[in-house]
């Protein structure tokens, strides 16, 4: 087992869903992030998702749009990530990132047009020896990403992709098929921070996905999770409650205070923490 796909069974033998928490990495600044990130891991989270700064975030609405224009704005690059990365990973908790794929694709690239080694490859070892636990890729699916494949079999990383309301059958076999750690379901037919996710949509969703996947692989759902009830609802049917955008209105909500979004991001941990607890 994964140090991913641990957490997420430590969760069900409690008889709950695994809390997972996502924050930009650089936002509001590096260290900064690295302790509210750490506030969130003593205040409850199971699992940590770490995003890349991306300037096209396809998937990702308002909230979370703002947060990584900051961070690059503040000039953070994916050295920042990979440091902020370890600095978690020392924590103990499972740690990923969650990136889209033109950052990885280009990793590794020198002057000129040569490249000393493959992007991915070399993204991957240092993923690796940064202490990550992984990837997930919000705009890949496994068979557009098979050097992603290769390179996570190679040093032992997960694979997250993503499946929704609107996948067929056999996308749901075919993308859990290729999943270790988890499989992400998103909650809602949109972007992040929009429509809050419900358990008419949620449960046949998880229902499917496990009918389809391999025998034991956890679901977590996310897009349009935010409260400690919708936290109680989702994990009644999921393995794990993914939150995002309401983490980062933490931060947003009490500019250059730090002790302020940390109390709120702490607060906003245990409410969840709680809802998991509570949805057993």
């Amino acid at each position: 087992m994964t140090s991913t796909s641990t957490a997420f069974a430590q969760a069900k033998a409690e008889g709950r869903a695994a809390l997972v928490g996502y924050l930009p990495a650089g936002f509001p600044d590096v260290d900064g992030s690295v302790e509210a990130i750490k506030a969130m891991v003593a205040a409850g989270c199971d699992v940590i998702e770490i995003g890349l700064p991306y300037s096209d975030p396809v998937m990702d609405g308002p909230i979370i749009q703002a947060a990584a224009q900051q961070a690059l704005d503040n000039g953070v690059r994916t050295r920042d990530v990979l440091r902020t990365v370890e600095a978690v990973a020392a924590t103990g908790v499972p740690t990923l990132v969650m990136t889209y794929w033109n950052p990885v694709e280009a990793y590794g690239r020198v002057a000129g047009s040569r490249v000393r080694h493959s992007g991915v490859e070399r993204f991957a070892q240092d993923l690796k020896n940064a202490g990550g636990a992984g990837l997930i890729t919000p705009d890949i699916t496994p068979d557009y990403g098979q050097e992603w494949i290769a390179a996570a079999d190679a040093h032992d990383l997960d694979k997250v992709f993503l499946v929704a309301p609107s996948s067929t059958d056999e996308r749901i076999a075919m993308t859990t098929a290729a999943c270790r750690g988890f499989v992400y379901a998103t909650g809602v037919m949109g972007v992040t921070g929009g429509k809050q996710a419900t358990t008419d949509v949620v449960g046949p969703l998880v229902a499917r996905t496990k009918a389809l996947a391999p025998a034991g692989l956890p679901v977590g759902v996310g897009v349009g999770v935010s409260t400690g009830d919708q936290a109680a609802a989702i994990g009644q049917h999921a393995d794990g409650v993914i939150v995002g955008s309401a983490f980062v209105r933490a931060i947003l909500e009490h500019p250059g205070d730090r002790a302020g979004y940390l109390r709120a991001l702490s607060s906003l941990t245990e409410e969840l923490a709680s809802g998991v607890r509570r949805g057993a």
